[in-house]
């Protein structure tokens, strides 16, 4: 009997939601998604060990295993742990990049460099991760200090919600920067998975009949 081969993405939990969209979208199947919390975003050296643990406890049980990760500020550090495990990853350091685009990124980070970015995840979630999770509505005085050198705050859209827009403005108003949006979509990260997926499920395992 013949048997598709199957698939494990490790996802970082700030793009985990969009992951599984693409792939429910895609009727994709063999595949399990489980993913890292988001907010080791603020503590970017964990994630390598993150990662790696969900390697030794999943990745056996799979025919291959991808892992849906900018460097997100490891510094190498996870591509290290990829390596080791001749893993692939998504190309580009964070999800800014793999949404909008590397090219349309690097564009948009060179007109104008002091600019913090918000996807669709860190909108929802900025009270938590950013104001909470980096101290700044217990020391306000932070802000000025750590935002100094932003001018702009960018909102890139994975899907218009009026609400996450609403949000992403007040965000903007909090950190006392200039506000745009941008709708990305899936960009970049959706090929490359449906690039991945399809190399994948094209081989297929032979057991004995």
């Amino acid at each position: 009997m013949m048997q598709p081969a199957s698939l494990l993405v490790i996802t970082c939990g700030a793009i985990a939601r969009e992951v599984m969209a693409v792939a429910k979208s895609s009727g994709w199947q063999h595949l399990k998604v489980t993913q890292i919390p988001a907010e080791l975003h603020n503590r970017p050296e964990k994630i390598p060990a993150a990662v790696e643990e969900r390697l030794a406890t999943y990745a056996a049980d799979y025919d291959h295993v991808f892992a849906a990760f900018g460097d997100c500020g490891t510094g190498g550090q996870l591509d290290k742990v990829l390596q080791r495990y001749n893993i692939k990853r998504l190309s580009g350091a964070h999800c800014y990049e793999f949404y909008s685009g590397s090219e349309n990124f690097a564009a948009m980070a060179e007109h104008e460099l002091g600019t913090f970015y918000l996807t669709d995840y860190l909108a929802k979630h900025f009270e938590q991760l950013i104001m909470e999770g980096m101290g700044l509505n217990k020391h306000p005085q932070l802000i000025e200090m750590m935002f100094a050198h932003y001018t702009k705050l960018v909102y890139l859209v994975q899907e218009p919600n009026r609400q996450l827009d609403q949000f992403a403005q007040a965000a903007a108003a909090k950190l006392g920067l200039k506000y745009e949006r941008v709708e990305t979509g899936y960009g970049q990260m959706a090929k490359e998975l449906a690039t991945h997926y399809s190399n994948y499920t094209e081989q297929v395992i032979k057991w004995p009949s």
